[in-house]
């Protein structure tokens, strides 16, 4: 089978690196398929090297917190414009006691899931449509890159003019400002790997499943998963600004809410719960982006001594 011939090539009989800004990116998609678990030492030496990180990153909102709290408790900043840490904590309190937060999350939840899974989609099948075809790159690329420097919040009115103030207009605007940095990154991971690779692929007559799967995936994982962070946390800034200008529910109105009201305080714990939802999601995708990645690399490990004639 086509398959067992190009799964049994040793690394050393194939091209080292790909092309690329990186220089050094290596395709792993030719080598036998082993399964693993990731060696215990190298678990280790990461959670060594990665918990001072861990343990600093709490010390600047730590900080802020106190400045905070001192400044309201001096007088410093009138409780008008800055209202007290206590009273900010009870609206937070109530708000999520008559579950107005929750209901709000999930709103908001099910119209960044529709807007992501759009955006996602159509950007890795364009990307990978740019990558694969020369035309496309030629004479829409370009188009498509001006299209890029618009920002959401500038292309609202149009928007709206097309889809109108329901929820049509939020998924166009999510999935807009996530199609974007995939597109990016899908071309990107394609167009690095070397012509070798795929040389390979014609000579041992691979079918474009495998292709796929031994030689684009392997390589293309890292990059990939980087546009989606990117097109994540831009869907996520996409929503709020749309359900800020036309919307009656969700996390990005409860900040217009608040601020009609002046009650600042409510205004606060939109922007932190905005805020901790972001980071939560890019922590998410983050972990899922590990997984993924390690979990191709211990498949495709070439086992020592195999692939010679």
């Amino acid at each position: 089978m086509a398959q067992d011939m190009v799964v049994g090539v040793s690394l050393r009989d194939a091209p080292k690196g790909t092309a690329g800004s990186g220089g050094g990116r290596e395709v792993m998609g030719a080598g036998r398929v082993r399964t693993g678990q990731m060696p215990k030492s190298l678990i280790a030496k990461s959670w060594t090297s990665a918990w001072p990180s861990i343990v600093a990153t709490p010390l600047l909102p730590i900080v802020l917190l106190l400045l905070w709290y001192r400044s309201a408790e001096c007088g410093w900043i009138s409780n008008l414009v800055l209202p007290h840490p206590r009273i900010v904590a009870q609206t937070f309190c109530d708000l999520w006691g008559d579950h107005t937060i929750q209901s709000n999350i999930c709103v908001s939840f099910g119209r960044i899931a529709r807007g992501f899974a759009v955006g996602s989609t159509i950007g890795l099948v364009l990307g990978m449509a740019f990558a694969w075809s020369h035309t496309l790159r030629t004479y829409v690329q370009p188009t498509f890159a001006a299209l890029c420097h618009v920002n959401v919040l500038a292309s609202m009115p149009f928007l709206i003019l097309i889809f109108g103030i329901d929820e049509p207009l939020k998924t166009a605007a999510i999935a807009w400002a996530t199609m974007i940095p995939v597109v990016i990154h899908a071309t990107q991971s394609i167009t690095d790997i070397s012509p070798k690779w795929f040389e390979l692929a014609r000579v041992h007559q691979l079918r474009p499943v495998e292709t796929l799967r031994w030689i684009i995936a392997p390589a293309a994982i890292p990059v990939v998963f980087t546009g989606l962070r990117m097109g994540l946390s831009a869907a996520w800034i996409a929503l709020i600004v749309a359900e800020m200008v036309a919307s009656s529910e969700g996390i990005g109105f409860m900040v217009v809410w608040g601020r009609q009201l002046f009650q600042l305080d409510v205004v606060i714990v939109s922007i932190l719960v905005i805020g901790v939802i972001g980071i939560t999601l890019d922590l998410g995708l983050r972990g899922l982006e590990r997984l993924a990645h390690t979990d191709w690399m211990v498949r495709i490990r070439p086992t020592e001594g195999e692939g010679r004639g």
